[in-house]
This record gives C-alpha cells, sequence and structure tokens, in this order.
C-alpha cells in the first residue's frame, strides 16, 4: 500500500513541476526581453541625444521685449488737443498731441523781425562804405589842396623876404623911407604866418584822411569776405529765427516710430515741461526676445545660430524662428538693484543665467503679433 501512495503523490506533482519549470522559463525570457528592451532603449536614447539632443539648449524662461519709444515734451506749454488713446497703433509721423504754439508763434514773429532788422543792418554797412570812400576822397583832396597852399604861401614869402632884404638895403643909404621898410616888415611877418597856416591845414588835412580811412576799414571789416547773405550778424539772426520755427514745428508731437500707444500720461490742459514723459510708443514690429539660459548650456551658443520659439499666447501651434544676435555682457544678478556679494561668508553657489538676445523673422511677428513682456520658450539648434 505505500508503494502504491508514494507512486499517486508522484504522479499529482509532476504536472506541477512542469508548470512551474514553464512558468520559471516564461519569466526569464520576459526579463530577457525587458532588459534588451531597456538596453535598445538606452542605445537609442544614446544615439538620438549624441546626434541630435545634444545639439539643441532650451529654456522656458524667456519673454518678449523691444526697445520702446518715448515719448517726451520737447517745449513747454498746455496741451491743446490729445490725437490717440492708449493701445491704438500708430504710424510714423502721425500727430500724437498738440501743445499750445501760441507764445511759440510770437517768438517766430521776433525771430522774422530780427532778421530783417540785421538784414538791413548788414546792407546799411555797404551803403556806408561808399559814404566813407566819398569822405576820404574829399579828405585828399584837403591835403591836395593844403599843398597848394603851402606852395603859393613859399612863394609869398619869398618874395616878402626880397622885398624886405632889398629895403633893408636901401635903408642903410636913406633911398627908403622908415615907413616903406617897416611895410615891408610887415608883409614878410605876414607871408611867414600865412605859410604856418598853410602847413597846419595840410597836417589837419592828413589827420582828416587818417581818421575817414580808419573808419572805412572799421565799416569794411564788418562785411569783407563774405556776402551780404552769409554776414555773421544775418546768420546769428537766422538762426534764432530757425530755433524758433523749430520750436513752433515741437509744438506738434508726432510718432517716432510704427507702434502701439502705450503708458499714456497726459490729459488735455495739462502743462508740462520740456521732458515731461507723454506716452510711450511700443513697435511691436522689431520685438526680440530675450531668453535666459543657465551658464552651463551655453558652451556652444554663438551668434547667428537657428532658433525655434513658440509663445503661450498662441501656444505650441504656431511655431517662431529667430536667430541669436547675442549673450549679455553679464548676468541677471550682476546688474541687479542690489548686486549678489559672493565673497560674503554666508556664500551658496547659485546657478547663474545669462539673457540671450534672440531676433524674429519680421513676417511671422506681422502674422502672429507678439507684446512686451510675454512668455516664451526658446530651443536653440548650436550644431551650427
Amino acid at each position: 500500500m505505500p508503494d502504491t501512495a508514494q507512486t499517486a503523490d508522484k504522479i499529482q506533482s509532476a504536472p506541477i513541476a512542469s508548470s512551474q519549470a514553464a512558468s520559471n522559463a516564461k519569466r526569464k525570457r520576459l526579463l530577457t526581453y525587458l532588459g534588451i528592451a531597456v538596453a535598445v532603449g538606452a542605445v537609442a536614447y544614446g544615439a538620438y541625444y549624441g546626434l541630435v539632443a545634444s545639439h539643441y539648449v532650451s529654456t522656458d524662461n524667456a519673454y518678449v521685449g523691444t526697445d520702446t519709444a518715448q515719448v517726451n515734451a520737447l517745449v513747454a506749454g498746455p496741451v491743446a488737443s490729445i490725437a490717440v488713446s492708449e493701445t491704438q497703433m500708430v504710424k510714423a509721423g502721425d500727430v500724437l498731441l498738440t501743445i499750445d504754439d501760441s507764445d511759440a508763434k510770437i517768438a517766430v514773429a521776433q525771430a522774422q523781425a530780427a532778421l530783417a532788422q540785421a538784414q538791413r543792418h548788414v546792407q546799411g554797412y555797404y551803403a556806408s562804405d561808399e559814404a566813407l570812400a566819398g569822405q576820404l576822397g574829399a579828405r585828399q583832396a584837403d591835403v591836395a589842396s593844403a599843398d597848394a597852399q603851402i606852395a603859393a604861401a613859399q612863394a609869398n614869402l619869398s618874395n616878402a623876404k626880397t622885398e624886405l632884404t632889398r629895403r633893408q638895403n636901401l635903408a642903410q643909404s636913406g633911398a627908403v623911407s622908415q615907413e616903406e621898410l617897416t611895410t615891408a616888415q610887415n608883409a614878410f611877418t605876414q607871408a611867414q604866418a600865412a605859410l604856418n597856416a598853410a602847413q597846419a591845414a595840410r597836417a589837419q588835412a592828413l589827420a582828416g584822411v587818417q581818421a575817414a580811412s580808419g573808419q572805412r576799414a572799421t565799416n569794411a571789416a564788418q562785411f569783407a569776405g563774405v556776402d551780404a547773405a552769409q554776414n555773421p550778424e544775418v546768420l546769428a539772426a537766422q538762426a534764432k529765427l530757425d530755433a524758433a520755427n523749430l520750436a513752433l514745428e515741437r509744438t506738434i508731437v508726432r510718432a517716432p516710430t510704427d507702434g502701439i500707444v502705450s503708458k499714456k500720461a497726459v490729459q488735455v490742459g495739462q502743462q508740462v515741461a520740456v521732458g515731461t514723459p507723454l506716452m510711450t510708443v511700443v513697435p511691436i514690429a522689431r520685438a526680440y526676445v530675450d531668453a535666459n539660459f543657465k551658464e552651463g548650456q551655453l558652451r556652444k551658443v554663438i551668434p547667428g545660430q537657428a532658433v525655434e520659439l513658440h509663445s503661450d499666447l498662441y501656444g505650441k501651434g504656431v511655431v517662431f524662428h529667430g536667430t541669436v544676435r547675442g549673450i549679455s555682457g553679464g548676468t541677471g544678478s550682476a546688474f541687479s538693484l542690489i548686486p549678489a556679494q559672493n565673497a560674503s561668508g554666508n556664500w551658496i553657489k547659485v546657478v547663474q543665467r545669462l539673457p540671450v538676445r534672440i531676433d524674429l523673422d519680421p513676417k511671422e511677428l506681422k502674422a502672429h503679433p507678439l507684446r512686451v513682456g510675454l512668455s516664451m520658450s526658446a530651443k536653440i539648434d548650436t550644431k551650427n
């Protein structure tokens, strides 16, 4: 009987052992397949990373920016009218607002009068030159007349001297009277005085020539070397008129660039001073992206590399294409209001980020406009 029972137990346990062996074999095969799959996956990922993924760096710490145009008042005065509103799209040259131009118009009128006065003043220099030339000629004629008078006086003096000498010789013999001698003496004295007067007149005429010549030279210096239109007095008056016209023109404030009106901070009637901020024009057509990459991601990033970007505004369905313009000269913490003091004793190393400026495709910007400050994600292809 015992042999029969053992035989029966063996017969019953044989299928169980066979099932367990089959299960173990299957488990081994599955584990082998899993191991192979993991190994293949690891090799595939390694190949993908080495051939593809390692050539890209990406970040979602990126934001839209642009070089906004600050519109300031260039002249002082009350605001007369405002032609735009917040969020309005404007073109370069469009009128944004006007400042009361009453004072500017008065300044232009004054400058025009000053210019006309300067032009007439300069024309007077040319007229004075002709008058002074006539005076100089008259003084020179006075010198010639004085020379003639001197010659006549010298001749009279010579005759009077001859007559006096002859009568003095005859007086010794009593041939002439004392009265004749006295008369001759007086004639000689008068002739000498006339010569002295003629010489004095010549000296005075020469002084007149020098004075007239100096006056003419002084007057000529006011317009020498240039025509009337280029005279310094006229140019100075013209410059003041140009400045007045410029101030008048600046009472009309125009958009410096295409863009959207933002941060409008002015109202009609408000008194503004020179330099008062009025509004900002945001040129969204020239938007760019500042992507803040970790310092370890920038080993292979250089200007000119291609970039793919997505905006949270449009989602993954819209792809923007850009180009790396350059890398900032410092990290964000270095340019913060209170830079980190890395030399302090409680220093903790923190991975820094560097802004990378990315230019966007204008056509894509036109099709899908962006706004300053919007979030972006950027992926740079570093294999180029």
